[in-house]
């Protein structure tokens, strides 16, 4: 196969444009890929002039405008059609990319992507998944902030798809699915749950039932479901507290002579530690459910983290992930248990920006 075409979103991310271009620069180098910048050219070409890229496979595609992270995604779609995360999306709808990789507004993001790029059959919603490190491997969470109101059917197929990513992408042969819930007994949890509950333990995957919270860092199960409100809810929680767990041991190894003497004979350990828990080894976040490839970066990825994301959109394009989703959607019988109504909010971005 040739190599893979990504459309990168210089614009988008806290540390944007001078990280991403960066970050793609050693994507450029370090995997068989074919990298397109895409944003403001002249902001583009004075950045790559501080870093030679010789006879990388890089281009620029000039995009004017830029989303912000306070642009509402309807507003965005309709007022920035020239925007790099729409030029991105339009790219890879051409085929002239592969992949799109952003780490900029998460919302327009899926918004735009909706409306550029479309759904998968039998998608009802795309969702984000996220890979969280556990005590001995890690698991996907899905969804992690894509969809905050959600019905069984929904997480009936974030489970399918989450099934089909651990799968393809970490390797992982027969995937433990669990609903994340406020206990193990099928008794608890609300109504979504609960349904979600019964759909699930009628269909040929691995269900393993409800998994709590305090159990999921130990590896209980490899996918857990919940809806995006939740989900992102626990992921920042988690970055959190994993953030101000290591402010407290710098705070600590600052106090005494003994405790700095200390930290130089375990500096390895705890460098693989800090690793395993670092966002950036990861890349970014895969839009499951839409027809084409998309990863969304954490908004403050550096170049490590863009470099990690392109390479798991390059992941996705060789593993052809999309005719693994669609395969299993159909394998599994994902259930289409709500009316086309639910689909008319694309149709309105359509009438909006038409």
């Amino acid at each position: 196969m040739s190599r893979s075409i990504i459309a990168v979103d210089v614009m988008g991310g806290d540390y944007a444009p001078e990280e991403v271009v960066k970050g793609a620069i050693e994507a450029a180098r370090a995997f068989d890929v074919k990298i397109i910048l895409v944003g403001r050219q002249d902001c583009i070409e004075e950045i790559l002039k501080k870093h030679p890229i010789d006879d990388l496979p890089i281009e620029i595609h000039h995009a004017p405008e830029v989303v912000t992270m306070n642009d509402a995604p309807f507003e965005a779609i309709r007022r920035k059609k020239n925007s790099s995360i729409k030029v991105a999306l339009d790219l890879a709808k051409s085929g002239k990319a592969h992949a799109v990789y952003s780490a900029g507004n998460s919302s327009v993001i899926l918004a735009t992507a909706m409306f550029v790029l479309g759904r998968l059959p039998q998608v009802e919603r795309p969702a984000l998944a996220g890979i969280i490190p556990t005590l001995n491997g890690r698991f996907v969470l899905i969804d992690v902030g894509g969809i905050v109101d959600c019905r069984p059917s929904h997480l009936v197929q974030f489970a399918i798809m989450g099934h089909v990513f651990a799968k393809y992408i970490l390797n992982i042969e027969n995937p433990r699915l669990g609903i994340l819930n406020i206990g193990q007994e099928t008794v608890k949890g609300n109504d979504l749950v609960k349904k979600t509950f019964s759909f699930l333990e009628k269909r040929p995957l691995n269900f393993i039932g409800n998994v709590e919270g305090g159990d999921v860092l130990h590896g209980k199960a490899d996918v857990v479901i919940c809806d995006g409100f939740v989900g992102n809810v626990a992921l920042k929680i988690g970055e959190g507290m994993a953030e101000a767990f290591l402010t407290l041991i710098r705070q600590e190894i600052q106090k005494s002579l003994l405790a700095r003497i200390g930290v130089i004979l375990v500096k390895r350990s705890l460098r693989n530690v800090f690793k395993r828990w670092d966002y950036s080894e990861h890349g970014g976040a895969p839009l499951l459910g839409v027809n084409g490839i998309v990863i969304i970066g954490h908004g403050r990825s550096k170049a490590k983290a863009i470099k990690n994301g392109i390479r798991m959109a390059d992941q996705f394009v060789t593993q052809k992930i999309n005719l693994h989703l669609e395969k299993g959607l159909k394998e599994y019988e994902a259930p289409m248990l709500v009316g086309r109504r639910w689909y008319r909010w694309a149709e309105k971005i359509k009438e909006i920006v038409s």
